[in-house]
């Protein structure tokens, strides 16, 4: 309980120095403009993959010059969508990037949140990342196969865990099921905060089976703690030696796509210039080595083809997170 009221008061201060520093930078008219500076938004806790991916953008964006300065602010919970109530609030702003991706999506939609990605301005999909289904290294299941026989037998006797209800862990959770010819609901699903706590819960074998993206699981599966059945990605990702689903016999395949939003009422130029400013970031050195690094691959879209993305995204989530109950 302690730890739980400390995090939770180091989240309010963090909100609080984020709103400081947003009302400093209104008044000050946001000089320079992303150029000189800016600030990239992790609706996260530190660790997690929204964090992992801010951090390696400030690194590629600082470190070529592509901005004079650039800081990493979390603001965690819900699904991303408090973080996004903030930056929606932060009107024409227009040194301030926040990262959003599937999750969200979906948190947007289970949550029935009042501020949606229709109250920001899409900038980027700049990269996707991949959810690994994994057990225990100790575990009777071998392979996909082995999981999935067990799976469809009973599924309410197989755990499975992840992170947030409506997440991409969750939807893929249903995408599995489904594809097992399982309804969706039927599906033992449980919501994690994080990776580290769903890694817990499979090596105190509380869960049978996780869902998360690959580097939240990467150690574990290194050590033999873990063992990778399989991952969600539509061809084999170089330097992985894990099945796709696809190969593995199971006919799904899902990208946990992440990408940045700017707060509403920017113009442009502005606009433009933050497109510009990844699609720099993308082309350099240090962020190709992220891809590598990571297992991501390069997805960058912007402008009409995001929106035309943005659309189906939010209307596939939403059919899929119905079939799964919520």
């Amino acid at each position: 309980m302690r730890a739980r009221i400390t995090t939770t008061i180091i989240s309010i201060a963090a909100v609080i120095v984020f709103l400081v520093a947003a009302v400093h930078s209104s008044q000050t008219g946001g000089e320079g403009g992303p150029r000189s500076k800016i600030t990239l938004v992790a609706p996260a806790d530190p660790g997690g993959g929204w964090d992992a991916f801010a951090r390696e953008s400030q690194q590629a964006l600082r470190g070529n010059g592509i901005t004079g300065n650039a800081q990493v602010v979390n603001i965690p919970g819900a699904a991303g969508t408090i973080g996004l109530s903030q930056v929606a609030g932060m009107q024409g702003r227009e040194d301030l990037l926040l990262v959003t991706g599937g999750v969200m999506v979906g948190g947007i939609i289970v949550g029935d949140s009042a501020v949606t990605l229709d109250d920001v301005t899409p900038i980027a999909r700049v990269a996707d990342d991949y959810n690994v289904l994994v057990v225990p290294g100790d575990s009777e299941f071998e392979t996909l196969d082995d999981f999935l026989e067990a799976f469809t037998e009973d599924p309410g006797g197989t755990a499975i865990a992840g992170g947030s209800l409506g997440g991409i862990d969750h939807v893929l959770s249903g995408l599995m099921a489904q594809a097992s010819g399982i309804e969706p609901s039927d599906a033992n699903y449980l919501a994690y905060a994080g990776g580290g706590e769903v890694v817990t819960s499979l090596l105190s074998h509380t869960t049978t089976a996780g869902l998360s993206g690959f580097n939240e699981f990467r150690d574990q599966i290194e050590s033999g703690n873990l063992r990778a059945l399989a991952i969600s990605s539509e061809e084999r990702i170089d330097g992985l030696d894990i099945p796709t689903f696809r190969e593995a016999g199971l006919d799904i395949a899902m990208a946990n796509w992440r990408g940045y939003v700017a707060p509403p009422g920017i113009s442009d130029e502005v606009h433009d210039e933050l497109v510009a400013m990844l699609d720099e970031m993308r082309a350099t050195p240090e962020w190709q080595d992220t891809l590598a690094r990571n297992g991501w691959t390069d997805s960058f879209m912007s402008g009409t083809e995001l929106d035309d993305f943005l659309r189906d995204e939010i209307a596939t989530t939403t059919e899929i997170v119905k079939e799964l109950g919520l």
